[in-house]
């Protein structure tokens, strides 16, 4: 095992990771910027090495400044977190070529899995199901491009290949727009991604976004730890995540999760990911997979009894998964909302110092943040200041803590999206469970402020 790591991140993502250290018996390096200061886990730390000024490019973005700091504390793996450089191969690809170990797969997984033509690819040879949709990147030729669009049907959606995040996607719904539509995309992620390939895919109508976590290690095991709803987003950005998903059957979760760790297996995966798709009418349909933990974790660690992230330093370590796929049980129900330091309703950052915190507690209660009375909100970075997760032996009991759980928690000094949670959490059709990725936007639209 590890006997020192470093820590590539900020929020509440490095204070996790480094209390898996700190249960492990492994001493954490903290890497913050100039902004992040006096952020709580930079003061928990074993050691902390401040990388440059706030601009995410200049500090955790930086990867000479990251791997300098690995070197000079005697770091001997790095945990990249999420976002950031978690998910960037050349990264991975140079952690390793300078001596420590990525906790997570390698460069080349990455790469495969993070352009979504290639990695839709990998996912048909493995038997995974896919979007009706273009074979590979479309190609330039208007009377192809019009053919596809007409044998998948419209609507279709345009995507960047090496897009994410809701970003560089495009609908389409009549043939009159499709030209126009797949060059402005292509304009787009080429600026945005330095990779102007595009594919099409049909769009469809109201599904549900449901994912499946995997975790593999190196001597070709591979589990799947069942799955989470991510449905309730905005602009494709998640703001409330539950599992297991309602009324999916379970004969369903174990056959997609089961083809999703066959598909490891086949493609070599080492670590922690997640197989993200869109369900409609019974059927998953494969959108992308996130090479890294996700900010969702804590419903799977819940509803499993699985530390996702310990469980990640073990297999970087080379340890062989300490559980087989028929030790996985699923049982209770968990749901996370996430706290942003942003207006509730319009969604405007809203950076600055809290000098209110109280967070909820009680039976069946998880807070996961870094925030504290008295801590300024930097404006350099995503907003959001923590995860509330509650989990409960059913939805309804689940359901029941969230609200009270939100009750409790009170954040002064700047606007939180804490009013929006507690809304949502008496929503009939959110309660009922089964809302669409559209339902969340619908609703704000009817009820505006």
């Amino acid at each position: 095992m590890f006997k020192k790591i470093l820590i590539a991140n900020r929020g509440e993502i490095a204070l996790r990771v480094q209390r898996a250290c700190r249960e492990m018996g492994i001493k954490a390096v903290m890497v913050y910027s100039e902004a992040d200061r006096d952020a709580k886990y930079v003061k928990l730390a074993d050691e902390a090495v401040c990388i440059g000024p706030a601009p995410s490019g200049q500090s955790y973005l930086h990867m000479p400044a990251i791997i300098s700091a690995a070197e000079v504390t005697d770091a001997e793996a790095i945990h990249p977190g999420y976002g950031f450089l978690s998910e960037n191969a050349d990264f991975a690809e140079r952690v390793e070529n300078s001596g420590f170990v990525f906790i997570g797969p390698t460069a080349a997984s990455i790469r495969l899995m993070g352009d979504k033509v290639s990695a839709k690819q990998a996912m048909i040879r493995a038997g995974v199901p896919t979007v009706p949709g273009s074979e590979g990147a479309l190609s330039d030729n208007p009377v192809e491009i019009k053919r596809i669009a007409k044998s998948i049907g419209y609507p279709v959606i345009i995507k960047a290949a090496g897009g994410g995040g809701g970003r560089g996607m495009r609908v389409v719904h009549t043939e009159a727009a499709l030209l126009h539509a797949v060059q402005t995309t292509k304009a787009e992620a080429g600026s945005a991604f330095g990779n102007p390939a595009v594919y099409m895919e049909k769009y469809l109508q109201n599904p549900r976004h449901v994912e499946i976590q995997i975790i593999a290690d190196t001597h070709k095991n591979a589990v799947h730890l069942g799955e989470r709803d991510c449905s309730m987003q905005r602009r494709h950005q998640k703001v409330i995540e539950e599992s297991p998903a309602p009324g999916i059957p379970r004969r369903l979760i174990e056959k997609i999760g089961e083809r999703c760790a066959a598909a490891c297996k086949k493609i070599g995966y080492r670590g922690a990911g997640t197989f993200e798709f869109l369900y409609e009418d019974g059927e998953f349909y494969f959108i992308e997979m996130n090479t890294r933990v996700q900010v969702e974790h804590p419903v799977t660690e819940l509803v499993t009894g699985i530390d996702i992230v310990k469980t990640q330093i073990e297999v970087a370590a080379g340890s062989k998964l300490p559980f087989s796929q028929k030790e996985v049980r699923v049982s209770g129900h968990a749901i996370e909302c996430r706290i942003n330091a942003e207006d509730p309703f319009n969604f405007m950052p809203s950076p600055g110092k809290i000098t209110g915190w109280h967070t909820a507690g009680g039976p069946g209660v998880r807070v996961d943040s870094h925030a504290y009375h008295n801590y300024t909100v930097p404006s350099h970075y995503d907003s959001m200041i923590g995860k509330l997760i509650v989990y409960g032996d059913t939805r309804d009991q689940a359901l029941a803590r969230m609200r009270s759980a939100l009750s409790e928690m009170i954040v002064e000094g700047i606007k939180t999206n804490i009013p929006l949670h507690r809304e949502l959490m008496v929503d009939a059709k959110f309660v009922a469970g089964g809302t669409n990725i559209h339902y969340l936007e619908k609703w704000l639209e009817q009820h505006p402020r």
